[in-house]
């Protein structure tokens, strides 16, 4: 159960409410004025919370629940136990996500501005913004309306940040342009010098950084995510992509729109991600590569040649899924022949 400690309840909803605002369908004989005070799993639901299956592997809890209600697709309708109350939808998890969100809104505080912030002069803060304590906004930066800015951030100078943005404690941020509604989450390192320099025998030359980081709106970074700056070009984020922890984006790297990139990934400079690219967990990609839209890169993959739109990858170095799995059966096979 979500911690009321950390965890604002807005209201209680009728289950005809619940199916309104989710996309949801009450099924044959549930009582629309049923009344939901809650969400919480399967397993520790009660008869005032809504909960949901998505995934078959929960089968066996959804049999034992004693949740008041349930989104579920409308093959798990038989398997239902007695006194659950469903809500049929062929997306339950996003039902449920719909759901959750009116029961714990994300709500905006109200605004302030901390005496302990550091603001120049020269910045345009507007007064509807929420900034902590240990902020420092340094000068001609400019911030939208109601962009929240916790302890310990650095907006270097002349960065942009769009309305209803949030960035998170301790992160900085400089030589950025950021759209609005982009959640920063702690300890993400936006705009820093790239990894660029060029080899002589006499020792390493630094190559100048001279390019920005452009971010769209509706992204997602997470905690402790680092985005290099162009060397020349701006590294480019594409609107509606959601960046993980711990990615690192090296410099010119220009991702498209609606990416999912998972934990751990590195993407070396000069790569294009087109739209739609699934990237899983701790893949590797060298510089200067494409990869076509709606690729799917499965987790740990080692990516070394460009790959084109709509494949799926996997191993190191990837091939296509397909070709992997058989060279792991065709391995199995020498090994168990000795």
């Amino acid at each position: 159960m979500p911690d009321a400690k950390f965890f604002n309840r807005s209201q209680s909803f009728t289950l005809s409410e619940i199916a309104k605002l989710s996309g949801a369908v009450l099924a044959d004989g549930v009582d629309g004025d049923q009344v939901m005070e809650n969400v919480a799993p399967l397993d520790i639901a009660t008869q005032q919370d809504l909960s949901f299956l998505d995934n078959v592997k929960y089968k066996e809890q959804f049999s034992k629940t004693e949740a008041g209600a349930c989104f579920v697709q409308s093959e798990m309708v038989d398997i239902a136990p007695d006194g659950v109350a469903l809500l049929i939808s062929p997306t339950p998890y996003k039902s449920y996500a719909l759901a959750a969100q009116a029961f714990y809104p994300n709500n905006t505080a109200e605004a302030f501005r901390s005496k302990n912030a550091h603001i120049d002069d020269s910045a345009q803060v507007p007064k509807t913004c929420v900034i902590h304590a240990g902020v420092v906004i340094e000068a001609n930066v400019e911030i939208g309306e109601y962009v929240t800015i916790e302890s310990g951030a650095i907006i270097k100078q002349g960065v942009q940040i769009g309305a209803h943005s949030r960035v998170g404690p301790n992160a900085v941020i400089s030589h950025a342009i950021i759209g609005e509604h982009v959640n920063i989450y702690p300890g993400a390192c936006i705009g820093q010098d790239g990894f660029g320099f060029a080899i002589d025998p006499a020792g390493y030359i630094k190559v100048p950084q001279l390019g920005r980081v452009r971010i769209g709106s509706h992204v997602e970074i997470g905690a402790n995510t680092t985005i290099d700056r162009g060397a020349g070009p701006d590294t480019v984020i594409g609107q509606g992509t959601w960046i993980d922890n711990l990615v690192q984006i090296g410099h010119n790297v220009k991702i498209g729109k609606g990416c999912v990139i998972v934990s751990q990934v590195g993407i070396s400079g000069s790569t294009v991600i087109e739209d739609y690219v699934v990237i899983g967990g701790q893949v590797g990609i060298a510089g200067h590569l494409k990869i076509g839209s709606g690729a799917r890169l499965a987790a740990q993959s080692g990516i070394m040649k460009n790959i084109d739109p709509g494949q799926e990858m996997m191993g190191s170095p990837a091939v296509p899924i397909k070709d992997h799995m058989r060279q792991i059966i065709a391995l199995k096979r020498l090994i168990k022949k000795k």
